[in-house]
């Protein structure tokens, strides 16, 4: 199990380095190249008290993070945010997914969000069975939106209405 804690600028360089991981190896982020720590820190400096960063923690390790971002920078979106989350490979399949995912639905209730989006690329297959398990809704599939790794790639878009529970 492990601990759930938001996120300081010491953990930065663990971030980036999950970030960059998922860039190299998965279809989880359409990003193409390493981020460096310096576009990262201007990633992290745009996250507020109203979209937090939450990490994962195991023995001092930060091996997973999640976050929440405007959905849009219209004010007419201000109760809406998108969740992202990022395991490190070796990490993967030990629940730490669904425990920042957990963290971040109560974070995001907690901070007056009425809805929240997530975008699952196809063949994600544990970020689509996890926001199902959280009770988000598949609301639509934007087709061949993306290409990575030569392929074609749709986009699923999941909602979770924060009152109905």
């Amino acid at each position: 199990m492990a601990s759930i804690r938001p996120a300081t600028l010491q953990d930065l360089e663990s971030i980036t380095a999950i970030y960059n991981e998922a860039i190299e190896t998965t279809t989880a982020t359409f990003d193409m190249q390493p981020k460096t720590i310096e576009q990262q820190q201007k990633w992290f400096e745009a996250h507020d008290d109203r979209h937090p960063i939450i990490v994962a923690e195991i023995d001092g390790q930060v091996v997973g993070w999640v976050s929440l971002t405007a959905w849009s920078d219209r004010p007419a979106y201000d109760e809406t945010a998108e969740s992202s989350f990022y395991v490190k490979q070796d990490f993967r399949g030990q629940g730490i997914g669904r425990q920042l995912k957990q963290s971040i639905i109560e974070r995001a209730k907690k901070l007056g969000y009425y809805t929240l989006i997530a975008r699952v690329a196809d063949g994600s297959h544990a970020s689509l069975a996890l926001n199902n398990e959280f009770g988000f809704v598949h609301i639509g599939t934007m087709k061949e939106v993306g290409k990575k790794f030569g392929k074609r790639i749709d986009v699923h878009i999941f909602q979770k209405m924060l009152n109905e529970d």
